[in-house]
């Protein structure tokens, strides 16, 4: 069973920087794509950045420019380096990973972590 843990989230200061981490734990297989999402109570959920195994990245409006993903394939560990954070960062951030798995017949599983909060004060 895969385990999603998000962490490093909290309360900063407006232009304030945060790291949060995404650790995917307990797959027999190969965990492809990794994403963080976020969202504001009674709102949609948003992609704030993706990253896949190959590192290929992408970013949504709101994160280009001041948010940065990586990973580590070995740990199936992502990152998120949020700087120049603003007010309207304030969300429950949550990772998503697609784990590949091969049997009996190739398919993605999606996982999703419980969310951390992040807080950004003006």
């Amino acid at each position: 069973q895969v385990q999603v843990v998000e962490s490093g989230g909290g309360l900063v200061q407006a232009g304030g920087s945060l790291r949060l981490t995404c650790a995917a734990s307990g797959s027999h297989w190969t965990i492809n794509a990794m994403e963080w999402y976020r969202q504001v109570q009674g709102k949609q959920r948003e992609l704030v950045a993706g990253i896949t195994r190959g590192e290929s990245v992408n970013y949504g409006n709101s994160a280009k420019g001041r948010f940065f993903i990586s990973r580590d394939n070995a740990k199936n560990t992502m990152y998120l380096q949020m700087n120049s954070l603003k007010p309207e960062d304030t969300a429950v951030y949550y990772c998503h990973v697609e784990e590949v798995v091969e049997v009996p017949t190739p398919r993605v599983v999606d996982h999703w972590g419980q969310g951390t909060q992040v807080t950004v004060s003006s």
